[in-house]
């Protein structure tokens, strides 16, 4: 059993023989960037601090002699030599570093559909280089040549090889952006995002129960959020609340239910508030949360969507014993801009539809 040391936070992974580092620290809940788990792609370099590893067979594209020569590797194919090796990853509070905005990136619109009365899903391709994101971030479209201000939307696909970013757009009465993205862009479009943004990531570590609360489009980054812990295999139960007005505004109900089926932690509930439905819950989310989850004071909670609803679930997890710093959040507001946060020019804000 190698121990993997992590810095700047000195937290600790345990790595079992014959593991990679990468399947050691997703077991623990580090969410390393990866896509091909071949040492292909690159995503998953980081530099070795100290201790002997096996790199084994990657791409001389993806990890460079000079990388080689200043201590990089590979995580998805490496493996400790010793009993210890120490990495460089994320902050001093082990949380990720974000990843540097990019302005204008050119994609192509692959394909749009109507997922909604009020939501249509874009599904994006990079014509170069793929955007690097965390799952829960947004990013900027709109198309300023024409009088289009930018608007922030969320991704609400976890990262994938082919770069490939999925948003859904509500329109918004008078909003120009929204209008312009359900009447008049079209498959085979080429448009300019900027991103990612924001911080609604969470704790990659956290290993607690997790409850996700969303309204609206604020089901956009729970689903890139849930899409991310499924895949590297989250062992704590995750219960998902959708809120909607009725059952028509209510979407990605095929996918919740092959995650229901597919992974045993993973459960969902649907909630109207002015409709009643069999199989939904009936009330705002201040009122059916007790029944189903009575006690979060040990789970991790995130919400998303429009500013009132997200300070009610604030309020109702609160109410039912979750902990102030365990509560992520994600507030839409129409005239959302990236902010500024720090000097590495990594950008927080919450993603507005």
């Amino acid at each position: 059993m190698a121990i993997i040391t992590i810095q700047p936070s000195g937290r600790t992974v345990e790595c079992s023989p014959g593991d990679t580092v990468l399947t050691a620290l997703e077991r623990a809940g580090y969410a390393l960037p990866n896509n091909c788990r071949a040492g292909a792609c690159g995503e998953c370099k980081v530099k070795v601090l100290a201790g002997a590893f096996d790199q084994g067979t990657v791409l001389d594209m993806a990890l460079t002699a000079e990388e080689r020569a200043q201590g990089y590797g590979l995580m998805c194919m490496a493996k400790p030599l010793a009993d210890s090796l120490e990495i460089e990853w994320g902050t001093a509070d082990a949380r990720p570093k974000l990843f540097p905005p990019r302005e204008n990136v050119l994609f192509v619109v692959t394909d749009k559909r109507q997922l909604t009365p009020r939501v249509v899903e874009l599904r994006l391709r990079p014509l170069g280089k793929p955007l690097r994101y965390w799952p829960g971030q947004y990013v900027m479209l709109g198309d300023p040549g024409a009088g289009i201000a930018p608007r922030a939307y969320s991704i609400s696909n976890a990262p994938r090889p082919d770069g490939e970013l999925v948003l859904q757009v509500a329109r918004l009465d008078g909003g120009a952006t929204s209008s312009w993205v359900h009447e008049t862009l079209m498959p085979g479009d080429s448009i300019k995002l900027s991103g990612p943004y924001g911080t609604f990531i969470g704790d990659p570590a956290v290993d607690s129960p997790i409850l996700c609360l969303a309204a609206g489009t604020g089901l956009a980054p729970i689903l890139a959020l849930t899409e991310a812990a499924m895949r590297r295999g989250f062992r704590q139960p995750v219960m998902l609340v959708v809120s909607a007005r009725t059952h028509a505004d209510v979407y990605g109900l095929g996918l919740l239910a092959w995650w229901r089926t597919k992974h045993r932690k993973f459960d969902y509930r649907v909630t109207l508030t002015r409709e009643a439905r069999d199989g939904c819950l009936s009330g705002r989310v201040g009122e059916v949360l007790p029944g189903v989850l009575a006690d979060l004071s040990k789970h991790t909670v995130f919400a998303a969507g429009s500013p009132a609803f997200v300070t009610a679930s604030v309020d109702a997890a609160l109410r039912l014993g979750a902990k102030p710093d365990a509560i992520f959040t994600e507030g839409f507001n129409a005239q959302q801009r990236p902010t500024v946060v720090d000097d590495e020019h990594l950008l927080a804000a919450a993603g507005a539809s």
